[in-house]
């Protein structure tokens, strides 16, 4: 029976998030990672050919868990609902996830993107077209067809909750979950006014969670 090994992909990514979200992604180096992680240095280099493909990994392990609950949201019925549990979802995954949070608020560029091979880019593509399918499919069940009601629909669910995020993450006092209500309640308002949205519930903390 064969052992499991002591460094796992997973574990050697945890410890580049922590660098990243605690010292910047300057300090996610290979033998950083090696040394966090309390692993041989050719534990990293086994896994990741070199630094590029680490935090090319890190990014895109980083989508995948920031937007599996997104995308379930995108699809609640009715879509008025999706909209609210969507923008939740930003907020709520952040306080759930703040070393996730961090590298997700960091971006791509930082962590070198420019460097990465093809095969990474083209993973990373296929993502954010996941995502554009996924938001455009909740403005046609919404009945946004003109580009503004489509633009109100990407602040609501994207850049509302993730600029409420950033500026908390910025601000040494700020507290996220009195901000996440914040945004829960304006985005509930807007959505109020829409057909047939009357008495819509509140954000359900659990329906990225299941």
């Amino acid at each position: 029976m064969s052992r499991k090994p002591a460094h796992t992909t997973d574990s050697l990514l945890d410890a580049a998030a922590d660098l990243a979200a605690t010292e910047g992604a300057a300090a996610v180096t290979m033998s950083a990672v090696a040394a966090a992680a309390g692993a041989p240095s050719g534990s990293v280099y086994y896994r990741f050919p070199d630094r590029s493909a680490l935090l090319a990994a890190l990014w895109l392990r980083t989508l995948d868990r920031f937007q599996s609950g997104f995308l379930a949201a995108l699809r609640i019925d009715p879509p008025q609902q999706a909209v609210i549990q969507a923008a939740h979802h930003v907020t709520d995954w952040s306080l759930r996830h703040p070393t996730d949070a961090a590298v997700l608020l960091a971006g791509p560029e930082s962590l070198g993107s420019a460097q990465w091979s093809a095969e990474s880019h083209e993973a990373a593509a296929t993502r954010q077209r996941g995502l554009d399918d996924a938001v455009g499919e909740l403005a046609d069940r919404l009945g946004y067809r003109d580009r503004s009601d489509r633009e109100r629909l990407a602040l609501l669910i994207i850049d509302l909750p993730y600029a409420a995020v950033r500026r908390c993450a910025r601000a040494a006092n700020a507290d996220l979950a009195h901000t996440a209500e914040a945004v829960d309640r304006i985005v509930r308002d807007a959505m109020a006014g829409t057909p047939p949205a009357q008495h819509l519930p509140e954000p359900d903390d659990d329906a990225g969670h299941r």
